[in-house]
């Protein structure tokens, strides 16, 4: 019988890129179910299932208490139906048995607001956050970004560049003291960086849309495993998703759509 990857697409309480997503999972070759966050709770679907869990970006709890804090308290507190875990539990399983998550934008807040990323010491210790935009308003725009190639990140293997939009008014990212930020940049974890027409980090507004601490855009934790992002790679897929598709000569596939390929391709070799 064919082995198939199967990804797993968190849906409710204010996210709406989840449809998106899907479709990106569902392009990289992956079997894909959207799920209501109360679907988990209730204990009627299990992590453990999947191979590939996607935290999508929206207005979760409509960015209520800071971004996705309120979120990641239902993920770290609530009981799932029938057992004394709450869904941690089943997420830490998840993580443990090598599988791969990916948060964008509202998925990356919470993420960090879990303490999943970048977990440095391996406890669900929150030791960043991701807070208002230097602009002090909602940003919608395309961005360069640039990859760090020594990094782990599984979905961002082969890539040096890319060029995605953010759309958040939360995403300015920041940490709790200099050493972490030392040992993120030292380990290779700030993996995608904001980029300027040159090519280099930059805190420049508007190529930094959001005042970023050393213009960091997404992390990854030690394996590599779990990254999150602001910019929205399910929202470029195609060609016809580029601002300029009309005017320059691109490739059919978006650049968006190489981070759920990597993520195919790992789970692949890995885990099947």
């Amino acid at each position: 019988m064919e082995k198939t990857v199967r990804a797993i697409v968190i849906s409710g309480n204010g996210t709406n890129c989840e449809r998106e997503v899907a479709y990106a999972c569902h392009l990289a070759g992956a079997a894909v179910d959207i799920v209501h966050i109360a679907e988990l709770l209730t204990g009627r679907v299990n992590l453990n299932d999947y191979h590939f869990l996607n935290l999508a970006g929206g207005f979760l709890d409509g960015d209520d208490l800071g971004s996705a804090k309120a979120g990641a308290n239902r993920l770290l507190h609530a009981p799932v139906a029938g057992s004394s875990d709450s869904l941690v539990t089943q997420l830490q399983q998840f993580i443990g048995a090598g599988k791969l998550v990916m948060g964008v934008c509202n998925g990356f807040q919470l993420l960090v607001k879990m303490g999943l990323l970048p977990a440095l010491d391996g406890d669900l210790d929150q030791t960043c956050t991701l807070t208002h935009n230097d602009s002090d308003r909602f940003e919608d725009r395309w961005c360069q970004l640039i990859i760090d190639t020594a990094s782990p990140c599984v979905f961002t293997q082969g890539l040096n560049n890319l060029y995605l939009p953010v759309r958040h008014g939360e995403g300015k990212f920041i940490v709790a003291d200099e050493e972490v930020l030392q040992q993120l940049e030292d380990r290779h974890l700030t993996v995608m960086k904001y980029a300027n027409d040159q090519g280099q980090p930059t805190q420049d507004y508007p190529a930094n849309p959001n005042g970023s601490v050393a213009a960091i855009a997404g992390i990854c934790d030690q394996s590599g495993r779990i990254f999150g992002l602001m910019p929205h790679p399910e929202a470029y897929l195609h060609r016809t998703h580029h601002p300029r598709w009309t005017r320059e000569e691109l490739p059919e596939a978006g650049m968006g759509l190489m981070l759920y390929q990597n993520a195919v391709r790992f789970i692949e070799k890995q885990l099947l």
